[in-house]
């Protein structure tokens, strides 16, 4: 009987989890008139196929997810070569003042975007940088979280590891890609799908740094389907469903690997 309940409220709660979701795909599917009616029904009166199409025509949409999977996938690469460099550096390598360069590291993990949104914008704008690909990723390439991950994963690998290695006249850059990499496969894809849905999903900042539709990421892209005329919202869930479709299947692709490293994160401070 007890089962029977704990069954019956986990089914209850990811119901009610899922039902915005539901909705708005179900959405993305009405006509103009009975997507902006309000209703929490889920089935369309008449099914419009063609909302797909009509996204895409109403907004350079292929454009925008261009620019998406250019800026997350290079921002992903980028933060899990700096995360496993310093990582590494902070778990292995012995050198003054690390444990203050590291506490340092970990204090920016305080510091909200928002503080630093005013000077990374004058910066970006000094270099040039304004309405480039450089100013949607060169301020994320690096992650205070990511490298304390990178660096807990290599404390909880055997020191022997890197003892044999140094013995067959393996170096540091060697063994951290041949060895160390491979070891902690499950953080390095955490890191990275992490990395990906922070940038994937960033909304104000590459609004601020770009100006031309060509620039846009899919996100700021949503904007468009909201007008002074109203919001249309058929297209908008549509548009919104196809957004998040890339990242729902990058997260069951690589659950096994982000649960594996959430339960070691902690095994060695």
């Amino acid at each position: 009987m007890r089962r029977a309940a704990l069954h019956l409220a986990l089914s209850a709660a990811a119901l009610v989890t899922a039902w915005p979701f539901l909705w708005m795909v179900s959405t993305a599917f009405k006509g103009p008139l009975e997507a902006a009616t309000p209703s929490l029904g889920l089935w369309p009166g008449v099914w419009h196929v063609e909302n797909i199409a009509e996204t895409f025509r109403a907004a350079p949409f292929g454009r925008y997810l261009f620019n998406s999977f250019l800026v997350s996938l290079t921002v992903s690469a980028l933060v899990v070569f700096t995360s496993v460099c310093a990582g590494y550096a902070f778990a292995r390598l012995r050198f003054p003042g690390r444990g203050l360069l590291f506490a340092a590291t970990l204090c920016c993990m305080m510091v909200p975007f928002e503080a630093v949104f005013i000077p990374n914008f004058a910066l970006v704008s000094r270099l040039g940088w304004y309405n480039t690909h450089a100013a949607l990723i060169v301020p994320w390439c690096a992650s205070a979280f990511s490298l304390f991950l990178a660096r807990q994963a290599f404390l909880s690998l055997p020191g022997e590891y890197h003892d044999a290695a140094r013995v067959d006249g393996c170096g540091h850059f060697r063994f951290l890609f041949l060895v160390g990499v491979p070891l902690i496969r499950p953080t390095v894809v955490t890191v990275a799908l992490f990395a990906f849905l922070g940038s994937y999903n960033a909304l104000l900042w590459p609004l601020l740094v770009t100006a031309d539709d060509s620039m846009r990421v899919a996100q700021v892209g949503l904007t468009f389907f909201v007008t002074d005329a109203g919001i249309r919202v058929n297209l908008l869930m549509c548009a919104s469903a196809i957004v998040i479709l890339p990242t729902v299947a990058l997260y069951f692709a690589a659950q096994r690997h982000f649960v594996e490293s959430a339960l070691g994160a902690g095994i060695k401070a």
